[in-house]
């Protein structure tokens, strides 16, 4: 199998998918010509035309908005928004249209779209390019919201997504798109959006991550087992379905959780994945729920690494929990 990046991965999923199906089409600002800011989809539209890779205004609404428009004629549009930062302006077309069609039409419509975007921090974005707002989406009903972490798997989730009736937030961790190697498949090559993926073993903490926080975590893992301790990290892969069974199997075999996403801390991701485990495992803790989190501001360009969570932050997080005296319920 041929070794790819996340960029490269990506890139030949959607040249395959324009190969075998004429229904795709991706469109976007600067997808055709320019192939995209990071280059994602350079030269697709050599090969496929301007009515298959197309470029659009700098129009977000507009984008989604004929997007959904051309799902529901049977096409299977590719969104692209260019970074996630700039889809505010298409959040109405997201959230009252595309999320509900199925529903509004009682099961008649289906609106298969999916929504590229690159999101996170790590390549000096500032604060308008480097925000993390998968809560948004999470929190609306009729989205899927899927977050690789690496290039098979980005490849694989993204083949399910298209191979799905329902729309799907695919958010693209910028700072792995060139930091990693590894072999991929060639051609179609799926993976489950309901399927977490054990990272790392581990018996003694679990670290729940997803996107540019998994490769942090294993990392931390692997300090961590220099000291003695043996973390487990679990890769989510998708938040919207979540893979429960596999989350709270980790969590009851370890007693002990850390939570590391790089989205500010209030009503992130990590509290419903905190009040999860305190409604269907909260007799498994040794000690409490912690999370390592970005913080409550907005993203800062000269202290970006301050605020993206590292390995020596989630270590620091597990190795608190390790110490934790086992937690006991009072004696009736």
């Amino acid at each position: 199998m041929p070794q790819m990046t996340m960029v490269q991965a990506i890139q030949d999923t959607l040249r395959v998918a324009l190969r075998e199906d004429p229904r795709v089409v991706i469109l976007g600002e600067d997808v055709g010509k320019n192939g995209g800011v990071f280059r994602v989809t350079e030269g697709l539209q050599a090969e496929f035309g301007a009515e298959r890779v197309a470029d659009t205004p700098l129009a977000e609404n507009g984008i989604i908005g004929g997007a959904i428009g051309m799902a529901l004629y049977g096409m299977r549009p590719i969104a692209e928004i260019q970074f996630i930062d700039f889809v505010y302006p298409a959040f109405d077309q997201i959230v009252s249209e595309l999320a509900k069609m199925r529903w509004r039409s009682a099961g008649q419509y289906s609106c298969p779209v999916i929504v590229r975007a690159p999101y996170g921090g790590g390549i000096k974005g500032g604060l308008y390019h480097s925000q993390s707002p998968e809560a948004y989406f999470c929190h609306t009903a009729g989205l899927k919201v899927v977050i690789p972490s690496t290039p098979a798997d980005a490849k694989g989730l993204l083949f399910s997504a298209l191979e799905g009736e329902d729309p799907v937030i695919f958010l693209e961790p910028k700072r792995l798109y060139r930091t990693t190697k590894e072999e991929v498949a060639e051609g179609r090559a799926t993976v489950p959006l309901s399927l977490a993926r054990i990272a790392r073993e581990g018996t003694d903490c679990t670290i729940l991550a997803y996107g540019a926080m998994v490769p942090v975590s294993v990392e931390a893992a692997t300090r961590a087992s220099e000291r003695g301790w043996s973390v487990e990290v679990v890769d989510l892969r998708t938040l919207v379905p979540l893979d429960t069974a596999s989350v709270l199997e980790s969590v009851r075999k370890t007693g002990r959780v850390v939570i590391v996403h790089e989205a500010p801390r209030t009503c992130g991701y990590g509290a419903e994945l905190a009040a999860l485990i305190a409604e269907q495992a909260l007799t498994s803790l040794l000690a409490p729920v912690l999370r390592v989190t970005g913080y409550d501001t907005p993203f800062p360009y000269t202290l970006e690494h301050t605020y993206l969570p590292d390995a020596a932050r989630v270590l620091r997080a597990s190795s608190t929990s390790w110490r934790t005296e086992v937690m006991r319920c009072p004696t009736r």
